[in-house]
């Protein structure tokens, strides 16, 4: 695999980073908005599972797998309140998939339940100690994207994605794009490596792989954890950290903007109709 920079060109700058007021719960004061995130990119994975997902519609047309989950949480936090730790605590496979509108007996679902369960445990901490909620995490951090990333991925184990801390990083950048936490250091975060800005930073020509990879993830064929795959998102961050480095645009906005183009951007067809890298973990 190889990285051929000239290909990307001018970055074309999307819209400013934002989410989406329907699909995701921002309505809410700014604590219960900050659970909500924190939970949400908490089960932020699977997408090695999503074409096996039951996709949740929009005006007629599915969804990503992505919105299916963000959307389906956002509903529960209207009617039932943010998440507590003792909710999360305890919640079962069969109610994550209620929520979200999946079938108990799919295993991403029990793997949902298990990340839940494992932040409401580190909510509640040790013992005679007070509960903390997500704002408190953020004061625990002083301010810093990094050192809340940090805490995360020490404290769970599904969030410890070495080399990359995918889901740890997204953490602080959604609470600020949620608009409930600023971070001094934001702009120091790298992409959130998983395998949709690698595929559309490949169908722009950014990302070259070798025919034998190419021929495999172009005919559906799951990687597995490691090796390759992990080789892919190391090249994505590298391509997106050289991006920055010419644009002095932040790898994090630049992340948003591949993001946002692969999932509805004015290629659209390009991007949905090659296939991307399938792998089913936990860390994205």
């Amino acid at each position: 695999m190889r990285i051929d920079l000239d290909a990307a060109g001018e970055v074309q700058p999307a819209e400013p980073p934002a989410l989406d007021p329907e699909r995701h719960y921002l309505e809410g004061k700014a604590a219960d908005v900050a659970d909500y995130m924190l939970a949400l990119d908490t089960i932020n994975f699977g997408s090695g599972w999503f074409p096996t997902l039951c996709k949740r519609t929009s005006e007629g047309a599915p969804v990503s797998g992505y919105f299916t989950v963000s959307w389906g949480l956002a509903d529960h936090v209207r009617a039932h309140g943010a998440p507590t730790s003792a909710w999360l605590a305890q919640v079962s496979t069969v109610e994550i998939a209620k929520i979200l509108g999946q079938r108990p007996d799919h295993e991403l679902m029990s793997l949902y339940a298990q990340a839940l369960r494992a932040l409401g445990r580190f909510l509640e901490g040790p013992p005679n100690q007070p509960t903390r909620r997500a704002l408190d995490l953020v004061a625990e951090s002083g301010g810093s994207a990094e050192r809340l990333a940090s805490t995360l991925a020490r404290g769970m184990a599904m969030f410890d994605d070495r080399g990359f801390y995918k889901r740890a990083q997204i953490v602080a950048n959604d609470l600020a794009l949620a608009g409930v936490a600023t971070f001094e250091d934001l702009d120091q975060l790298t992409i959130f490596a998983d395998n949709l800005v690698p595929h559309v930073l490949r169908c722009d020509g950014v990302l070259v792989y070798d025919d034998a990879l190419a021929a495999r993830v172009d005919a559906g064929k799951r990687l597995s954890l490691g090796g390759t795959e992990r080789e892919i998102r190391a090249c994505a961050v590298h391509a997106c950290e050289l991006i920055s480095q010419r644009t002095g645009v932040p790898a994090r906005t630049i992340d948003t903007w591949l993001w946002t183009r692969g999932q509805a951007g004015g290629r659209v067809i390009q991007y949905k109709a090659r296939p991307r890298h399938r792998c089913r973990t936990v860390f994205y």
